[in-house]
């Protein structure tokens, strides 16, 4: 070997040396995902508390003007199934946007996904989540988690009058385990009374021939958003999609890998509205929030996280749910990127 060769190959070792040392190091910064507990999530909840002060409410549905600013709860549903809580767990609150994601499954389920996204995009977008112009000029809805999109995903559900909405609201019980969920009638009315611009979003796309049924389909939709859950509910949520579609406790009577993907690459590139671009590169997860104050979130074959903060910010998202998923992502590395 002579003495170039040498210089060189002892410069490779230095730095393939270098390089696992810091990929070790920076590994350690990290804490180890299996030390979660209820004593680090209530830390983390306690230090975003504050955060409601900076959102507000959703009053444009007069019934979700009632809820209470300060209530907060954080969840997570580990690898292996088990339950970690704090904060309001037992506060119930509407899953909103959230059901979106559960109406989407089970009409890809039915149609397939060819058919249910002949009818719509897989754009993200940077636009709010009533956004609809685009049906006057595409003529179809930009993705699924929007609201154009949304109600014709619910509309794409087969069976008549409310069977549609039940399908959902069963599979929603199904995957939280939890029979007591019910949607929340009051809210239901108050969606329904005050959604005229949803209304309109239906009839246009009537219009376009995407949908050819009459308004109990968007009562459907209006009752699926109207849906009470509790943050651990949602975490369970996470974890099902974050997991191909197997329940928290083993049952895989719907695993579906494709479902799966799917649902997560909507979450992750729409599901939080014009926000999901930053929120993307900050918290890195599939995830769905709802302006019931509510945020699921799937971390990928590891955990499912469920947050609520009624206090929205100037996107739509939970502000204290934001920056409670943020800070469990710092510390324990979950980002995808």
């Amino acid at each position: 070997m002579n003495k170039n060769s040498f210089l060189f190959s002892a410069k490779g070792i230095f730095i393939a040396v270098s390089l696992s040392f810091n990929t070790v190091m920076y590994a350690q910064k990290a804490a180890d995902i299996s030390t979660i507990s209820e004593k680090t999530l209530s830390s983390i909840l306690e230090k975003n508390r504050p955060y409601y002060t900076q959102g507000k409410v959703a009053d444009y549905i007069p019934e979700l003007g009632k809820m209470d600013a300060k209530a907060i709860a954080f969840s997570v549903v580990d690898k292996n199934g088990k339950v970690f809580n704090t904060g309001d767990v037992h506060k119930k609150f509407t899953m909103q946007s959230i059901s979106k994601i559960i109406a989407l499954m089970i009409a890809v389920n039915e149609k397939g996904e060819a058919n249910v996204f002949d009818k719509m995009g897989y754009f993200g977008t940077d636009k709010p989540f009533n956004y609809f112009s685009n049906l006057e000029t595409t003529g179809k809805p930009l993705n699924p988690m929007m609201n154009a999109g949304a109600i014709l995903t619910t509309s794409l559900i087969a069976g008549e009058g409310e069977k549609p909405f039940l399908k959902v609201l069963e599979m929603i019980r199904y995957i939280t385990k939890n029979k007591t969920i019910d949607y929340n009638k009051s809210v239901y009315e108050s969606e329904k009374s005050t959604g005229n611009r949803n209304r309109g979003m239906f009839y246009l796309m009537k219009n376009n021939g995407l949908i050819s049924g009459n308004e109990d389909q968007l009562d459907n939709y209006f009752k699926q958003c109207s849906i009470e859950v509790t943050a651990e509910d949602l975490a369970k949520i996470g974890y099902f999609f974050a997991n191909q579609c197997v329940r928290f406790d083993g049952d895989a009577a719907y695993k579906n890998v494709e479902i799966a993907r799917l649902v997560q690459s909507q979450m992750l590139t729409a599901g939080m509205y014009e926000f999901s671009g930053e929120y993307a590169r900050t918290v890195g997860l599939p995830s769905k929030s709802g302006v019931g104050g509510g945020i699921a979130v799937s971390v990928p074959g590891k955990m499912g996280i469920g947050v609520f903060s009624p206090s929205l910010d100037q996107h739509g998202n939970s502000s204290a749910g934001y920056h409670m998923i943020l800070d469990l992502v710092k510390l324990y590395d979950l980002s995808l990127f």
